[in-house]
């Protein structure tokens, strides 16, 4: 993103195999979670090969995956994500239960969120990922 100038849209990938989890994640962070972010363009993912595509396209600037997904998790794909990818965006992870906290640092992800979804904590580690980068 070129200084100064605000992105039209913040690219979100979510990747779940379970379509009312990505369902759940958009409308935990909605449209535009905080006023000083541009509207969100969800792109919903349900296999892992097609999030590794995405990600390889370099269309993506934050990237939210389940690791409850099967059969390929998402803290495997964070990991594989951050060990091939050279500018990889940041990755937000969700867990089975705040106790996996741990693989979620193994899979070197910027954030991460247990189950069940709840909105606040995944707003919050959202904007705490994205920081000031997409702020106006």
């Amino acid at each position: 993103m070129a200084e100064g100038k605000r992105p039209a849209a913040l690219r979100v990938l979510v990747y779940s195999n379970d379509a009312d989890t990505r369902s759940q994640i958009m409308m935990a962070l909605g449209r535009r979670p905080h006023p000083d972010l541009p509207p969100i363009e969800y792109t919903e993912v349900a296999t892992g090969p097609v999030v590794i595509e995405r990600m390889d396209a370099a269309k993506v600037d934050l990237a939210i995956l389940d690791g409850e997904s099967a059969p390929t998790g998402g803290l495997g794909l964070a990991k594989q994500l951050k060990d091939e990818i050279a500018d990889c965006p940041p990755i937000v992870v969700l867990t089975g239960r705040p106790d996996d906290a741990w693989l979620a640092n193994w899979s070197r992800a910027e954030a991460a969120v247990s189950h069940p979804i709840d909105p606040i904590r995944l707003t919050d580690a959202v904007l705490g990922v994205l920081g000031s980068s997409f702020a106006a």
